[in-house]
């Protein structure tokens, strides 16, 4: 199918010709006296949008892909500004994505607090995925740079990515030294299995789920720039209002609000999108639409006239034999 929104057209002068179509329609009622059938006009206007030669890109359904989620788990989102909590809103919202996901999508999932942890390595099995959602631990600090670090190591095992080493030499750059938390190994898979999955970056995405709050580990924006180096897209979901809650974090009160600042610009630079999540309905919603964006491929900008005219003519044929059938005349 067509992504609607690429849609363009090589000889766009030609789509003047569709003010053919209401002097059609005038002429027809001019004579007849009876409104023009509104299908035989549709078709005509579909064979004149074919004339401009259009184009877009096409979408392809994959046969394989793997998605990270990458959820934040830091004391913020204990926030309850998304009822019944953040955390929970995230968790539940993660559940209806995995029961609705199609069964090629392999799916991981990784906590983000103060460490980064592997709590399940991609799969397809959607009940392992439910007990990885339902015990997540929070925790203290946020190193959401670490969290996308872990992401990519477990989508692309046989890359080269040393997500220990990146991070301790963060910590020997000013940033706080913290090991890397794995809840099953990525080392488990075959070479052969790793050498595929390094090569399947284009079918590969992380969705990281987070309030935007981050003061641990490897900066967020390099990491961004390291998962656009492999051609991994990295989807951001803001959970939170701007405005925030009060939430007791070691034994202070504070309040915390979405700063998704940063967010934005890691989608930005590895050409994905950014969602706020502002409410439990909204952030259901999201899901559904990364459900879809994940679903399928784009693939080059192809001219899709002959699809078009075909349309067109199909229009044409139906609305003459219905005006042959009804009053014995084509037209």
């Amino acid at each position: 199918m067509p992504d609607i929104s690429s849609i363009s057209f090589l000889w766009p002068l030609m789509l003047y010709s569709a003010i053919l179509v209401p002097a059609f329609g005038l002429a027809y009622a001019y004579v007849t006296k009876r409104f023009p059938p509104l299908i035989l006009c549709l078709g005509l206007a579909m064979l004149c949008v074919a004339m401009a030669r259009p184009q877009a890109v096409l979408l392809t359904p994959l046969r394989e892909a793997t998605v990270m989620l990458a959820l934040d788990t830091s004391g913020s989102m204990r926030a309850k500004d998304l009822k019944p909590s953040r955390i929970e809103a995230a968790q539940q919202a993660a559940l209806k994505f995995i029961e609705s996901k199609p069964a090629h999508l392999r799916v991981g999932l990784v906590t983000v607090a103060g460490t980064a942890a592997l709590a399940q390595a991609p799969t397809e099995e959607k009940d392992t995925l439910r007990r990885a959602l339902e015990n997540i631990p929070l925790q203290y600090g946020s190193a959401l740079g670490s969290g996308l670090l872990i992401s990519l190591e477990a989508l692309l095992p046989g890359s080269g990515i040393d997500a220990q080493k990146i991070i301790n030499d963060s910590a020997d750059n000013g940033g706080p030294r913290k090991p890397v938390e794995s809840g099953k190994s990525l080392d488990v898979q075959k070479p052969k299995e790793a050498e595929a999955s390094a090569s399947r970056g284009r079918n590969m995405a992380i969705v990281l789920m987070s309030d935007g709050q981050s003061n641990m580990g490897p900066e967020l924006i390099k990491m961004a720039e390291l998962a656009a180096a492999h051609e991994v897209k990295v989807y951001t979901v803001g959970i939170g209002t701007p405005e925030g809650d009060v939430v007791q974090i070691q034994g202070r009160s504070m309040r915390v609000k979405l700063e998704d600042e940063a967010l934005k610009k890691v989608a930005n630079i590895t050409q994905a999108a950014y969602y706020r999540a502002d409410s439990t309905e909204g952030l259901a919603k999201i899901y559904d639409q990364l459900g879809y964006r994940l679903r399928f491929e784009k693939r080059a900008l192809s001219e899709i006239t002959s699809y078009v005219a075909l349309l067109g003519m199909v229009f044409i044929l139906f609305a003459c034999l219905r005006n042959f059938s009804r009053f014995g005349r084509i037209i």
